[in-house]
């Protein structure tokens, strides 16, 4: 009967084990799966002629004949447009003042339209924003545009006991039985000869500086700032880290003190990200002055202190689980405490102290709240290592946040924040699975 029981138990719980794995994957594909789909829409997408001059004008890619070709071919299908907004501005004069008023206003509503569909119209003076100089680079963007010219949006507050209900009308009935109405038609139905979408693959997203708030270009100074903050951090704690594993392991009396100390690591352990970032700009930069305001500097030192708790923690278990009998052959053949710890006890406990590093470095590359106040700015160039002593820099989980929640045209860059956390997460993966290669391979030198 016991044993029956005992088979029941271990069933039950290895199905309980694997209907957690189970969910688990589910749960990271449901939650990952959104985010690479549309994240490879930065990569892979339509691009239209004005993505084509983007890239000539910016980058100097591209075959300048070709575009400039290609350019007039689509100038040559808008210019039906201009014209016949040109002639509807002459028709204007035989309407009573009226109905003159209120088409001025919808001509100018619809001018607005075509200048976010086609871009600025040629020979009118460039506009101070870049966004403001060219029409939708993709063809995805083109088709929200589209639906914005043809249709108007109204609510209806007819029922004073909700909300204003929103509705849409055809734009095209404002100038029904004017010369201006077939163009609505026209537009919808040679749209693609006036914007010219080709299927595109910009892998230079990667590698590319932005233009006008991620309107344009790449994020490779968001990468770049992520892996310095994220390499520094791991400079500063993994020393630190190891070296105060080891003394309350090796050297440090079991007294009120230490159970204390190791009190207050748990704790700092447990304390939010945002305290750490507060403390840094408190610390680091008002008080002991690394800088002089934000710096990779004072965001790595303050990611250190943030990870700090986790490796001292990892790095003692590990070094706690080294069997007794290594460190007493050591001591036998006459080597030094000292000697002893770093030649016998360190390398066997390396593969738990890299389980502490690869932890703690996921965790500096994602954090948001501690590089605010001390590192992160939403927009910069890519900075050189002698920089990051001084300057601040963008970086992957604080511009995912900004350009969620503070950027005027989030709509507009979406497949810019989906390729920031795609990027991240790979990121991550990459530096973990790095680490854990690496690991692997001390464990196997060290089982001989």
């Amino acid at each position: 009967m016991r044993d029956q029981s005992r088979k029941l138990i271990d069933r039950s719980f290895s199905g309980l084990g694997i209907f957690s794995i189970v969910v688990l994957a589910a749960g990271l594909l449901i939650l990952l799966a959104p985010i690479f789909i549309r994240g490879w829409g930065a990569f892979y997408f339509k691009g239209t002629i004005e993505y084509r001059k983007v890239m000539l004008d910016k980058f100097g890619r591209g075959n300048r004949e070709a575009v400039a070709a290609e350019t007039a071919q689509a100038d040559k299908e808008r210019q039906l447009v201009y014209d016949m907004l040109d002639a509807f501005k002459k028709e204007l004069r035989t309407f009573d003042r009226s109905r003159r008023r209120e088409l001025r206003s919808s001509l100018k509503e619809l001018n607005a339209a075509i200048d976010e569909l086609l871009g600025p119209r040629p020979g009118k003076k460039k506009k101070a924003l870049m966004r403001k100089r060219y029409g939708p680079t993709r063809w995805d963007r083109a088709q929200v545009k589209l639906d914005q010219l043809l249709k108007v949006e109204q609510y209806d507050y007819s029922d004073s006991t909700r909300m204003g209900k929103k509705y849409y009308v055809l734009r095209a009935a404002e100038f029904a039985g004017t010369s201006l109405e077939p163009l609505f038609g026209y537009v919808e139905d040679n749209l693609a000869g006036m914007l010219r979408p080709r299927r595109t693959f910009y892998w230079r997203f990667l590698f590319d500086q932005s233009y006008d708030a991620h309107f344009f270009g790449g994020i490779w100074p968001e990468i770049l700032g992520t892996i310095y903050l994220t390499v520094g951090a791991m400079l500063f704690a993994v020393p630190m880290g190891v070296i105060s594993a080891i003394y309350l392991v090796e050297y440090a009396r079991q007294n009120r003190f230490v159970s204390l100390l190791r009190t207050c690591i748990s704790t700092l352990a447990g304390v939010p990200s945002i305290v750490f970032g507060l403390f840094g700009l408190a610390f680091f930069i008002n008080t002991v002055g690394v800088s002089s305001s934000k710096s990779v500097l004072a965001g790595s030192l303050t990611l250190a202190l943030l990870v700090l708790p986790i490796i001292i923690r990892t790095a003692e278990e590990a070094i706690r689980s080294v069997p007794i009998t290594y460190k007493e052959a050591s001591l036998s053949l006459g080597a030094g405490k000292w000697w002893t710890i770093v030649t016998v006890i360190l390398p066997a406990a390396l593969p738990g102290i890299l389980t502490g590093i690869v932890i703690s470095m996921g965790r500096a590359a994602g954090e948001t709240a501690p590089i605010i106040f001390t590192a992160a700015v939403s927009v910069g160039k890519p900075l050189t290592l002698w920089q990051t002593f001084s300057e601040p820099t963008p970086a992957l989980p604080w511009n995912i946040y900004n350009l969620a929640t503070e950027h005027a045209a989030v709509d507009e860059i979406s497949h810019v924040q989906y390729g920031m956390v795609m990027v991240l997460i790979i990121l991550v993966l990459l530096l973990n699975v790095t680490a854990l290669i690496l690991r692997a391979r001390i464990a196997r030198k060290l089982k001989g």
